[in-house]
């Protein structure tokens, strides 16, 4: 079946552009040094947030919580978030840690650090909060999943059964109602951890009356709750369905499906992706059809599997072409809409490598690829079962009707012809008339089940590439990343870093004194290239016998990493220093003039993402 290609316009999956909040900018700029105390700090972000409780934890010189005031939107922008700071606060090093919820529904956070009158001499590690509990966020995601699978079965199933209209649906009926109780539970689940995937605590937070309030409060919330209202309705239907006979009413039932299947794939579109960024409207739009052409898809896989394995063989002369006509529709579809949803997600195509987003749709086109070569076997086993079907309705359109009253044209020999009738059995016994009727239902029954193999493989491949779509819902978009690169907050350092490092070992020499200048490139995550060039007191380049630089990132506690410099006649270069994270790191650089004397020195340096 065509349907494997549905997969390649699962691009971005329901990912938009924009589709997670990204800090553009802060106030006060991090890492900067202010002259006086701040009655404010005000961040700035891609697209909308909302806020929790405890949005922000300020923490001064002492390392001990500053009281603040209940987080708000700066100047009622819904794409800011701000916080009211103690009429005076000492001089020093202030550390905020932030945490907020993006408007497709996933939270986000991160720190940052500011100096009043002069940085703190000396810094301890702060304990900032925590980011994700991994228990919750797990959970989260497996429920997450597991609606997905669910929903694409519940409707699937349902809108195979009606538009295919196979002769027996009881093999559709037990899968229908897994589905639908799996949809429930995993609804349920997702509403009890919203709280606590906000807040970014343990699983017993669930059922903490305050955060399931403020849950049920909040736009994630509400589509949950709509979400099981409608699978309420669609219980009631798909009962009443259960207990119709015949096709009198078939127009409805399906008016009425088609319905509840649009309001189920809604309760997706308004709360998570296609809900921030740009061209909202038709962003929602393109998500729900492409929900709704998976559903259609997968879960009439599904369907199509259950039917192979218990139908007649003459029911799927029917059936089969049904099925692959919706396919080629469903393709169209998702065509359209994935492209979309790709550009919106994507942004450029140097983002396909050089993001975790794109590479990810990279993972999903290496599994689109293996569907597209399964699906090419479906189509071919397709038609060869659809071909005796084609064969009987030329033969039914070839009789003549013979008018009332007309002679009847001889069928069958009569008096004198009656001697020929023990040729009869001679005539089964060639070779020719015993092998075909043996060899057709052979033939046929070898189709089906090559056909059955073939679509288990691609119902398989389809759940692999669903899960991937699942953690790229997850996935900040590389649209969003580029544009908070290119509105980076005023006080961060440019992609390529230079940092001069200033140092003073003691020594009576040109070299005792002077400064280090260190380029970092490209100050990313990932592989950078250092660079480090010695310059005595006098400005004039110098050799000394060591240069060594370390990085440590204490917000997450990692490191000390050794870039491992070597001499490189004039300079000290590395080309293999791998950064894992973004953040502010600490760079430590030790100048070693000779036997004895050395210094080492700290700064900040910025790594991008």
């Amino acid at each position: 079946m065509l349907l494997g290609t549905v997969l390649v316009l699962l691009l971005a999956g329901a990912a938009p552009a924009s589709a997670h909040a990204a800090l553009r900018g802060t106030d006060p700029d991090d890492g900067s040094v202010v002259k006086r105390a701040p009655r404010h700090v005000t961040l700035t972000f891609t697209e909308s947030v909302g806020l929790l409780d405890d949005s922000f934890r300020v923490f001064g010189p002492d390392q001990r919580r500053v009281h603040t005031e209940e987080a708000t939107h700066a100047d009622g922008r819904s794409d800011t978030a701000r916080v009211g700071l103690p009429g005076k606060l000492a001089q020093g090093t202030y550390t905020v840690a932030w945490r907020v919820v993006s408007a497709d529904s996933h939270p986000v956070s991160g720190a940052f650090a500011f100096s009043v009158g002069k940085p703190s001499a000396t810094t301890g590690q702060i304990d900032t909060g925590p980011a994700e509990d991994p228990l919750t966020g797990g959970l989260h995601d497996a429920a997450r999943y597991l609606a997905y699978l669910a929903a694409a079965l519940l409707v699937g199933l349902t809108a195979f059964a009606l538009l295919c209209r196979p002769a027996d649906t009881s093999p559709l009926r037990r899968p229908v109602v897994a589905a639908w109780w799996t949809l429930l539970g995993s609804t349920a689940v997702l509403l009890l951890l919203r709280g606590p995937y906000e807040t970014g605590t343990g699983p017993a937070a669930a059922f903490d009356a305050a955060a399931l309030g403020r849950t049920l409060t909040g736009r994630p919330g509400e589509a949950l709750l709509a979400r099981l209202v409608i699978l309420l309705v669609t219980a009631a239907f798909l009962i009443r369905l259960s207990r119709r006979r015949g096709s009198e009413e078939r127009p409805a039932a399906l008016a009425i499906g088609t319905a509840l299947a649009a309001a189920l794939a809604l309760t997706w579109a308004a709360a998570e992706h296609a809900s921030a960024g740009i061209q909202v409207p038709l962003a929602m739009t393109s998500s729900v059809l492409h929900l709704l052409a998976t559903g259609v898809w997968l879960g009439g896989l599904v369907a199509l599997l259950l039917t192979l394995r218990r139908s007649a063989g003459d029911d799927l002369l029917e059936v089969v072409p049904r099925f692959s006509r919706i396919a080629f529709a469903s393709v169209t579809v998702l065509a359209v809409t994935g492209l979309y949803q790709s550009w919106r997600g994507l942004g450029s195509l140097s983002a396909l490598t050089g993001t975790s987003y794109g590479r990810l749709l990279l993972a999903k086109l290496a599994g689109v690829a293996v569907l597209l070569l399964v699906a090419g076997y479906s189509r071919r086993w397709t038609r060869r079962i659809a071909a005796p079907a084609a064969v009987t309705r030329a033969a039914v359109h070839e009789r003549v009707p013979q008018p009332v009253g007309a002679p009847v044209p001889p069928q069958e020999p009569e008096g004198p012809q009656e001697p020929e009738e023990p040729q009869e059995p001679r005539e089964l016994d060639t070779p020719c008339a015993a092998d075909e009727e043996p060899s057709a239902s052979d033939g046929s029954r070898d189709t089906r089940r090559l056909l059955r193999r073939s679509v288990l493989v691609e119902v398989a491949v389809a759940a692999v590439v669903l899960m991937i779509t699942t953690v790229l819902t997850g996935t900040l978009p590389a649209r969003a990343q580029a544009e908070a690169a290119q509105q980076a907050p005023a006080g961060a350092l440019p992609p390529t870093t230079l940092t001069t490092v200033p140092f003073d070992t003691g020594a009576g020499t040109v070299t005792g004194r002077g400064t280090v200048q260190v380029t970092l490139d490209p100050a990313r995550v990932g592989e950078n290239g250092i660079q480090a060039v010695v310059y005595g007191s006098d400005t004039g380049l110098v050799v000394v016998p060591e240069v060594r630089i370390t990085f440590t990132l204490p917000s997450r506690k990692v490191g000390p990493i050794d870039a491992e410099l070597t001499d490189l006649g004039g300079y000290w270069g590395t080309n293999s220093v791998n950064l894992p994270l973004a953040g502010n790191w600490t760079m430590k650089t030790t100048v070693r003039v000779s036997d004895v004397d050395q210094v080492t020195v700290e700064r900040k340096v910025r790594i991008a993402p």
